[in-house]
């Protein structure tokens, strides 16, 4: 192969359950950390984090030593030299958020795809191996391996989470609780019986449309359930550093 087997993609079509995580630091070495903590995969967050391109491909290096998956999550859903950019250096998917309309998630997959599936830029990227390889070849690949994950999390969105599900090419529906939750009117209450039946009603959505779906994951019992449930992308916080350090401090000092 040309282009590397994505690992999340592969696992998600085997109906199985794949677990990642989000990194907004802007650091190649926690990359590879959870790449060898046995994470499936990584979004390198541009729009919540601080790394930019430059970085953005560094990380992306760092995933391909471990075989985590690297996935770029956007700033703008209205502007595709974010996607190509991404793509062009290596990203095996993006993900894109405030996608509220079908219309935004068709207009998404155009701009992560090669014809006859989209119209991305085509060019002797890295991606492509810096244009030593057959390019008619790489293309096919490309369109293939690519993951484009839509997400949702607004109210606009939700009522048209049916049409988003729907649009091919569109790989996963993932539902971002924080901005949805704002949305509702209830910011960051993460067990608001209204966000919570929100959030699932999107999930059934999707899984009418036979469409893999997933949310942030805060706990081992959340994700249990989760997975349970049938979603199949798990998100993790970012690098919980700080729970860790914290309970090693209140374990020693007791």
């Amino acid at each position: 192969m040309l282009v590397r087997e994505n690992k999340t993609k592969k696992l998600i079509s085997e109906g199985k359950a794949a677990i990642g995580g989000f990194l907004g630091i802007k650091s190649p070495e926690l990359v590879e950390i959870m790449g060898y903590a046995g994470l499936d995969f990584v979004i390198i967050d541009s729009e919540h984090g601080s790394p930019g391109s430059e970085t953005i491909e560094e990380m992306i290096r760092a995933a391909e030593v471990t075989g985590i998956t690297p996935i770029v999550r956007v700033t703008n859903v209205n502007d595709p030299t974010l996607i190509l950019r991404a793509l062009d250096s290596g990203a095996q998917g993006v993900q894109v958020p405030m996608v509220e309309d079908g219309p935004t998630a068709e207009r998404i997959v155009r701009f992560s795809r090669y014809f006859p599936l989209g119209r991305r830029g085509l060019a002797g990227v890295r991606a492509a191996r810096y244009g030593t390889v057959d390019m008619g070849r790489y293309v096919q690949e490309a369109n293939r391996e690519v993951m484009v994950v839509a997400q949702i999390e607004t109210v606009k969105g939700v009522e048209h989470a049916a049409e988003i599900a729907a649009v091919d090419g569109i790989d996963l529906v993932f539902v971002g609780p924080m901005d949805l939750s704002q949305s509702l009117g209830i910011p960051a209450q993460r067990s608001n019986p209204l966000l919570l039946e929100t959030m699932e009603q999107v999930f059934s959505v999707c899984r009418a449309a036979g469409k893999p779906s997933g949310t942030l994951t805060a706990s081992t019992e959340e994700g249990r359930r989760q997975a349970a449930a049938g979603l199949q992308y798990l998100c993790i916080s970012p690098v919980p550093v700080y729970r860790h350090c914290r309970s090693l401090v209140e374990g020693i000092r007791g």
